[in-house]
């Protein structure tokens, strides 16, 4: 089956969730992928949303956490105080799926601003829940679609930490998870470096060219010495990604 680069990043975030893990989701493309994986590979993955929603498994991609069809489907729903201070600051989620608007080569992310901070250009949503799940969460995976525009050098402002501005920003720094270990993006699957943290290209998707990541990327990104392919969706994950934003599609309509 023909896909397009937004269904191969989709399956491809989708692949990195471990059935039986603990998830805290991020609305819009993580969402995407951690509903994909439940229904495909990872049927037992938890997860949870920050609204409260605890195991839900919505039918449609919900618009924002307060969507009804979260707490519908989840199997129980808790106060986001308690989210927040017993789930994720007590170290029972494993992963963190985020998405951002800007990323530099240190995986900070930024939510908030585009341009200076006192005149901005563009005001972004903010951070929401995201800096307090970067740094609970046992890991963290981003996935974002790839461009000058979102890969920057620097960041305009640091709503959730990577690794600091000079990669050193979890150092010595106790009770603090792994950090983002993968960026997935339509082109590529990025992963810190064990030593510097700087993110380097891991596995390129078919069709992809060295070329066509650096033209999209605000810093010179670097490639690993065995640098892999991306294996390719398959017909059932193709399916059932497109059903699912089928049913999405048309009950938003219908909203």
């Amino acid at each position: 089956m023909e896909y397009s680069a937004s269904e191969m990043m989709s399956v491809t975030a989708a692949r990195a969730l471990e059935n039986g893990s603990t998830c805290f989701v991020g609305i819009g493309l993580p969402s995407e992928a951690a509903n994909l994986a439940r229904l495909t590979h990872a049927p037992d993955v938890v997860l949870i949303y920050e609204s409260g929603t605890l195991q839900t498994k919505p039918n449609v991609l919900p618009l924002s956490i307060g969507d009804g069809e979260l707490a519908e489907t989840a199997l129980t729903t808790v106060g986001v105080p308690e989210m927040f201070r017993y789930w994720l600051q007590g170290g029972k989620i494993d992963v963190g799926f985020l998405g951002t608007a800007q990323i530099d080569k240190y995986c900070n992310l930024n939510t908030t601003l585009i341009g200076d901070y006192r005149e901005p250009k563009v005001r972004l949503p903010g951070g929401g829940g995201a800096p307090e799940i970067a740094t609970n969460a046992g890991e963290v995976f981003i996935t974002l679609r790839h461009s000058r525009r979102a890969f920057v050098k620097n960041v305009d402002f640091v709503t959730t930490l990577g690794f600091g501005r000079d990669g050193k920003g979890r150092d010595n720094v106790p009770n603090i998870g792994k950090g983002p270990t993968r960026v997935i993006t339509d082109l590529c699957v990025m992963k810190p470096d064990p030593d510097t943290k700087e993110l380097v290209v891991v596995s390129l998707h078919p069709g992809v060219t060295r070329e066509e990541v650096m033209d999209a990327t605000g810093w010179e990104v670097r490639f690993a010495e065995r640098l892999e392919s991306t294996p390719e969706p398959s017909e059932n994950e193709l399916t059932i990604l497109r059903e699912l934003k089928a049913r999405t599609e048309q009950a938003h309509a219908g909203a």
